[in-house]
């Protein structure tokens, strides 16, 4: 039967019907213990009585709740209800590849992407014993994050064996691929000649339907078709079909071969696992099969020599939609501007300008009707062309050859292919985007995954990302930034910043093979190599230049020269942005007044995501925001390098300067009692814990003076302990938790030695026996939850990446940031800890800082009057710079 809106299963509630789905219907639903919108799958009456159909259920049950994979479908739930049975599944947003496929066939790189992320979760099935059996365009859904494989109903456990053969009517074949009701089970369209005649099902059934599907995928036609059900029965037993290089002529002939071995009557002549399968595809998507390609090659080979000829044209002073500047004085330099279709802006944060290395194409973050993405714009063409899936992006980067852009968003970073067209490709997590990433010639990328932490490296395909850098804490680092990997793949130079102060940074150089790095500036940021003999760097709104001798990797001058005045400055992050190309050409975003770029102000942000102002006015906020414990007051970090505390009363929106010390004090945490702060300062020479009271009488108090790098956390309820972040001297350079116990001996005891990289952030929770907090403990950023003071197990809270955990008051909610979203997820503590599935609360740059979970403070950048919408290139800048800085050669 039908259910109506309004039926409940259990706490969920029936909103919308999906369809049918295998053995069941589906339906849309809420959860209302949740409040989170699910799928739900029932046995139909009919069949509730068949006690081997009902097996066939509870089998699936057990099938996808063994499986954990971005493109498998979710299991949440199982459940009976009034002599029903019930699945509770993620809900999917997208469309069936079935209904893609009536639009006609898919672009080749997307019936690749595809192709190898369904072989991914094919292969993890696989590696449980598990077969698909009903594999079709109608159980793969298309969603922003890709492929999801649905509907494991007819999935078969390795161990059990196939049913006897079954008997077919001459029904016509249907318009929709028909599910035979026998013992046989599968869609006749996608089954392997050994279900047709009872054989056993193994993996190597699943990977010929997966053959059948991509071929469909390319084609836009199914492989065996047939006026009767009989008909097809044979064209599958008997034929095969047409090679889809006849049907779609630029499809690569590898991908050609890979299906026809798929597709192999005899299994023992396919592929033998998905892994094999889905290995071939990446090799396949990342170039791997050129002689299958080559009218593609040859159509990025004639683009190229128009990209060079529209360079020439350039450098004579014509269009390209540039406003010409006056020439250079040096040879066949052209000084240029590219400026913004009308409307739209450029990002406000983070690296914002990259160029291609053979300088052909100009990438860059730009604002269009509120929102935020990559734009490219190759000199063959007259507009910019916006990269759909990379919403909410920032810092991008080319790959060598030009055709990838890298980027970061939702707490990843993610690649794209220039041309777009196809669903973003996740390379590893990166809570905090703004360190910047650099794509070498190995195909492997250097970057910085979080605020607090070294240089690390993964694959560009992806993987596990390992560590190249630890922290020079002794040197006031916090953070090593803005890597670029020099000619030749063995060496990079990247920014360690300082916490003294911006440009009390160095430029050094690391050694990728051996970790060996030393200082190559001192007091300068971005440093950048440029193939004229080089090093170029940022202080303070300037680019300087100093000679650099790549065989030696050495500077060889003392003595920088300006080559670029006004060069804006990034908000926030002190991040200079401009980008320059191997071959030598350069482009930068010239500052507009420059005051603006760290202008910041107080905002008051509800569950909804909407920010509305406080009245208070704006200044360089930045390094720690604390509300008071009854929601009156706020201690704020003002400064642009040397930061300060200052209190701000809510009620009479002013501002009172609590700290005034020549260092940099951080990080403000209130006391439960709201009579003091406790704050991080490096006013002896290392970042260090100190507090005083919050009205700004009295003396301060220095609280730990053995560890470094210590970040104040939390505090018990109680007020006695407080809970920090520190360098853990027994571990080489990981940081760990500590705890601080008010009224003891004063000294810090470790709770926490992961020996990982760093676990920062803990948070008690308000009854005091949880602490959350963030660590990169499987490979990534997580927020976790342990009891305190322990023993006991950890609970991962995030599942794609998390930051800054906070817990609602009310003791029922646990709020973090996931890259520019703040997510929540319903929590117990008691009688034992519990948590669901985290759920977006709002998108936007706002912090989870609140004193009752229905609004939160947070900081909001300060839109300048004058937002830029302008670009200058210089074209065969090393030319130029030959000029002004000779390297003596």
């Amino acid at each position: 039967m039908a259910f109506t809106a309004g039926t409940k299963f259990g706490p969920y509630e029936i909103a919308a019907p999906l369809g049918a789905g295998g053995m069941g219907e589906v339906y849309r639903a809420r959860d209302t213990r949740l409040n989170r919108t699910v799928a739900i799958k029932v046995l139909p009456d009919h069949l509730a009585d068949r006690v081997e159909l009902r097996e066939r259920f509870e089998r699936e049950a057990r099938t996808i709740a063994s499986l954990n994979h971005p493109h498998i479908c979710t299991l949440h739930d199982i459940g009976r209800e009034s002599g029903t049975d019930y699945l509770v599944m993620e809900y999917v947003e997208g469309e069936t590849l079935a209904a893609r496929l009536r639009k006609g066939p898919l672009p080749v790189e997307q019936v690749l992407q595809y192709a190898i992320e369904i072989a991914d979760a094919l292969d993890k099935a696989h590696g449980k014993g598990i077969t698909h059996r009903d594999l079709k365009p109608g159980n793969i859904m298309l969603t922003k994050s890709g492929a999801k494989l649905l509907d494991f109903g007819l999935a078969k456990l390795k161990q059990e064996m196939a049913p006897a053969n079954a008997q077919f009517s001459q029904l016509p074949t249907a318009n929709e691929p028909l599910t035979v009701q026998g013992t046989i089970l599968g869609t006749l369209q996608y089954m392997a000649p050994e279900q047709l005649e009872g054989k056993e099902a193994d993996a190597r059934t699943d990977i010929f339907a997966f053959g059948v599907v991509v071929y469909e995928m390319a084609t836009g036609k199914k492989a065996f078709e047939g006026k009767s059900q009989a008909s097809l029965i044979a064209k599958i037993l008997e034929t095969d079909p047409a090679p889809i290089s006849s049907l779609q002529p630029m499809t690569p002939a590898a991908l050609d071969r890979v299906v026809k071995k798929c597709l192999a009557k005899e299994p023992d002549d396919r592929w033998q696992s998905a892994r094999d399968l889905h290995d071939e595809l990446k090799w396949i998507a990342e170039g791997g099969a050129q002689a299958g390609i080559a009218g593609k090659v040859g159509r990025k080979r004639g683009a190229l020599i128009l990209a060079f000829v529209c360079v020439a044209v350039i450098a004579a002073a014509t269009t390209w939609m540039l406003k010409p500047a006056a020439l250079s004085t040096a040879k066949n330099v052209a000084h240029v501007q590219v400026s913004l279709p009308s409307g739209d802006q450029l990002g406000t944060s983070g690296l914002i300008v990259a160029l291609s290395d053979d300088g052909t194409k100009l990438a860059y973050v730009g604002i269009r009707d509120g929102v935020q993405q990559v734009y490219v714009r190759a000199l063959d063409d007259t507009e910019p062309k916006a990269l759909a899936g990379t919403e909410g992006a920032s810092n991008p980067f080319f790959s060598p050859d030009g055709q990838w852009i890298g980027f970061f968003a939702r707490g990843k970073m993610e690649k794209i292919p220039i041309g777009g067209g196809v669903t973003a490709t996740i390379i590893c997590d990166a809570v905090d985007s703004n360190g910047g990433a650099s794509w070498g010639p190995d195909d492997t990328i250097v970057f910085t995954p979080s605020g607090l932490s070294g240089l690390w490296r993964v694959p560009a395909a992806g993987g596990a990302p390992r560590a190249l850098t630890t922290l020079d804490l002794g040197k006031g680092e916090y953070s090593d930034r803005y890597p670029q990997i020099l000619p030749g793949g063995k060496s990079a130079i990247f920014t360690a910043a300082s916490g003294l102060g911006w440009d009390e940074s160095r430029i050094e150089l690391l050694r990728l093979d051996t970790g060996e790095r030393r200082v190559l500036i001192r007091g300068g940021r971005n440093g950048r190599y440029v193939s004229s003999g080089h090093l170029i760097y940022f202080r303070a709104g300037t680019l300087l230049a100093v000679p650099f001798d790549l065989s030696r990797l050495e500077v060889t001058s003392d003595t920088p020269v300006t080559v670029a005045d006004g060069v804006l400055q990034g908000t926030g992050t002190a991040s200079a942005e401009y980008a320059v190309s191997a071959a030598g050409t350069m482009a930068y975003i010239p500052a507009s007044g420059g005051a603006h770029q760290f202008e910041r102000r107080l905002v008051w942000v509800d569950r909804q995501g909407k920010a509305d102002p406080l009245p208070a006015p704006t200044h360089a906020y930045g390094g720690g925001l604390a509300l008071s414990p009854d929601g009156r007051q706020a201690i704020v970090a003002v400064g642009s390098g040397t930061d300060e505390l200052w209190l701000y009363d809510l009620a009479r929106g002013s501002l009172t300067q609590l700290t005034s010390e020549p260092s940099s004090s951080i990080n403000p945490v209130w006391t439960p009692d709201g009579r003091r702060v406790v704050y991080r300062s490096n006013k002896a020479g290392t970042w260090n814990l100190y507090w005083r009271l919050a009205d700004g009488s009295g003396s301060e108090e220095r609280l730990t003076t053995d560890n470094e790098m210590d970040v104040p956390g939390s505090w018990s309820p109680d007020g006695k302990v407080l809970a920090f972040s520190a360098l853990d001297p027994a571990s080489g350079g990981d940081v760990g938790i500590w705890t601080l116990r008010m009224g003891g001996d004063g000294k810090p005891q470790p709770f926490l030695q992961t020996h990982t990289d760093y676990s920062v952030g803990p948070q008690f929770s308000p009854d005091g026996h949880w602490l959350a907090y963030v660590a990169n403990q499987s490979g990534g950023s997580q927020v976790y939850v342990q009891p305190y003071p322990g023993p006991g197990r950890r609970w991962q809270i995030s599942t794609e990446g998390g930051s800054l955990p906070r817990w609602n008051p009310n003791s029922r909610e646990l709020f973090y940031r996931n890259g520019n979203q703040t997510m929540v997820v319903d929590v117990a503590l008691s009688p034992s800890f519990s948590a669901g599935k985290p759920r977006l609360l709002y998108e936007g740059p706002y912090g989870p800082v609140s004193h009752d979970g229905q609004r939160f403070l947070a900081i909001q950048g300060v839109e300048p009057e004058q937002p830029p919408t302008q670009i200058n290139l210089v074209l065969n800048w090393a030319e130029e710079l030959k000029q002004k800085v000779p390297t003596g050669k």
